[in-house]
């Protein structure tokens, strides 16, 4: 398959490497994350953006893959849960949280959860208010990641087995 009227070439990053596939115009990043790079950390539960398995970062903002049009990612930086750990094997701060708290059950969600609790993470620490923020907090500076703020900033993210209070834990233990 070659670039043509149907196809493009995207140079963009995944989890720190450099690739270049040819993705059909139509094909979504989850798609071609799965199909085209072997990368099958994110899952495909809706394919509607409800469910947030898809969940990955781009350009360090979460998304839900499943969306998002691969041939619109030229130049960005797409980091999925494969991409999370650090050099050497070890878990990222989450993932280890995630595991000492037991915060997945089926390990269905669990991949989105985690790129979409980074993302949170970073989202609160530039100090991007949610729904539930306290309007008199002020601007600037971060948020403070409460119960009530991690919950609201994850509520995108369904886990069937119901491990919500674990993941709270997990997210709180990064964040304290």
């Amino acid at each position: 398959m070659g670039a043509d009227a149907f196809h493009s070439e995207v140079p963009l990053t995944v989890n720190g490497e450099a690739r270049r596939p040819t993705v059909d115009h139509r094909s979504t990043l989850l798609d071609v994350l799965r199909e085209q790079l072997g990368l099958t950390g994110a899952k495909k539960g809706c394919d509607h953006g409800q469910c947030g398995a898809c969940t990955v970062l781009v350009d360090g903002r979460r998304v839900n893959s499943c969306l998002l049009l691969a041939v619109s990612l030229e130049g960005c930086e797409v980091t999925t849960i494969e991409g999370l750990s650090p050099a050497g094997g070890e878990l990222h701060p989450l993932q280890r949280a995630f595991v000492d708290r037991d915060a997945f059950q089926c390990g269905y969600c669990t991949p989105g959860q985690l790129c979409s609790a980074v993302g949170a993470i970073a989202e609160a620490g530039a100090g991007h208010p949610s729904h539930v923020t306290d309007p008199a907090a002020g601007v600037g500076g971060s948020v403070e990641l409460t119960r009530d703020e991690i919950r609201e900033r994850l509520s995108g993210n369904i886990c069937r087995c119901g491990a919500y209070p674990h993941i709270v834990e997990a997210v709180e233990d990064v964040t304290r």
